[in-house]
């Protein structure tokens, strides 16, 4: 009876987990549809505010010093969060081009992404860089057309964009009704119901884009035109197929404006309702299912000092399989020795909860002082190794000199933390001249 209920309780668990990664160009809306989605998760009470123990901490998902600076997400944060009856494991994507390499880690531990455009530029470098990364791993991409309360570009052209740059098939789930000034909510193609924001829980069945209830919600020299427009969209767009979805062929399209509460429930429903659960991972012996009742996991992430009062060093863990269980020892297989979870945790910023158990699809963040590298396997005894985490070779090479030789040692510490994050690659010369350093990207 014990073990079939482990099993059962690892069964369900794994069905219930999403575990995704939000691409973006910067500035296309990635930290305010971060902050939405969150507060439907209930992880914030008001976006950028983070519920905290006693007090409310002001939080973003861009938090380190660099990032204030530069406008820019530099911290792949984790954050956990439940919707209705899916838990979430939500992956922040660096999206410049800097740091390419931890951008890429990220990726390996996800199972889907939300590629997220600006209705008025559409496809921009980075987000087509990314998506690159995700076609390589055969990662399911939802797209989410942002800010369609400004000035856009037509959907279709949007959607011919996606299908021309990207190859990939589209499939409209919702269609915008107005646009720029009067967009005032979305119209489900399929389901003929509208939503005018994500306040409303429930969508309003309509008789179809001629109904008054639509008709109510445009100024009367736009009715006729999106009445063609949603026609048009009927016959010439395909209708979703959840298998070439899966892998990857098509990518279901959402429109809305996450600043002004428009489309993100739309999207936060189409993850929990097709968004893949946890896949079965490629080790160097075999393919580990997710369902599978021994633990394993990889390590595709070290950041040091995440919270700047406590020297601390994190390694975010993606759970691949079985049940991990805060007490438990586990083997780390590049040593063979054993190592014990005594703390794994769970992420929202920089708010952490115990993680007293994680599944399939779980992200959690193990406190440790240079046990574990980037790459790493932990199991619960098995000699296997997960060969999805990327290494590169730098595309930019610096040597570093320093003018204060007081400093020497802090330069050292520091060079030492930035290689064991993933960040740059150190390299030391034999013949003892000061270091080079190789990096991916630019910062």
């Amino acid at each position: 009876m014990g073990f079939h209920k482990l099993a059962e309780d690892i069964t369900n668990a794994v069905a219930r987990r999403r575990t995704f990664a939000i691409i973006a160009h910067p500035d296309a809306g990635k930290t305010t549809l971060t902050e939405k989605l969150l507060l439907f998760g209930g992880a914030i009470q008001l976006a950028g505010e983070v519920k905290a123990k006693k007090d409310r901490i002001q939080t973003r998902s861009d938090w380190m010093k660099i990032e204030r600076e530069r406008g820019i997400s530099v911290v792949t944060s984790v954050m956990t969060f439940e919707y209705e009856d899916n838990v979430f494991n939500l992956l922040d994507t660096p999206g410049h081009e800097d740091f390419a390499d931890d951008t890429y880690r990220t990726l390996s531990a996800v199972d889907a992404a939300v590629m997220v455009i600006d209705a008025a530029k559409g496809i921009e470098p980075r987000t087509l860089k990314l998506f690159e990364v995700c076609r390589l791993r055969d990662i399911p991409i939802i797209t989410f057309v942002n800010k369609m309360d400004r000035e856009s570009r037509d959907p279709f052209e949007i959607l011919d964009e996606i299908e021309q740059k990207l190859a990939l098939d589209t499939a409209p789930i919702t269609w915008p009704i107005g646009r720029g000034k009067t967009f005032s909510g979305t119209y489900h193609l399929a389901l003929n119901a509208v939503r005018k924001g994500d306040a409303e829980k429930e969508r309003t069945p309509v008789n179809g884009p001629d109904s008054n209830r639509v008709a109510g919600l445009l100024p009367e020299n736009e009715r006729e035109a999106f009445i063609e427009e949603l026609e048009l969209a009927r016959e010439a767009c395909r209708p979703l197929d959840i298998d070439a979805f899966r892998e990857g062929h098509l990518t279901p399209v959402y429109f809305g404006s996450a600043l002004r509460n428009y489309g993100v429930r739309d999207l936060i429903e189409a993850l929990g309702a097709y968004g893949p659960p946890p896949r079965a991972q490629e080790a160097d012996t075999r393919k580990v299912e997710a369902t599978e009742d021994k633990m394993t996991s990889f390590v595709f992430k070290i950041q040091a000092n995440m919270d700047p009062n406590h020297r601390d060093r994190i390694a975010f863990v993606r759970v691949c399989s079985g049940k991990l269980e805060r007490g438990m020892k586990a083997k780390l297989v590049r040593t063979g020795k054993p190592m014990s979870l005594s703390a794994p945790q769970f992420f929202f910023a920089r708010t952490r909860v115990t993680a007293d158990e994680a599944f399939a699809g779980d992200v959690v963040g193990i406190p440790n002082h240079g046990t574990l590298r980037i790459g790493d396997t932990l199991t619960e005894g098995e000699e296997i190794l997960f060969r999805g985490v990327p290494n590169f070779a730098p595309e930019i090479l610096r040597r570093v000199r320093l003018g204060d030789a007081m400093k020497a040692k802090k330069l050292k510490e520091a060079l030492h933390q930035m290689a064991e994050e993933g960040v740059v690659q150190l390299f030391s010369p034999e013949d003892g001249s000061p270091a080079i350093v190789g990096v991916v990207g630019a910062l």
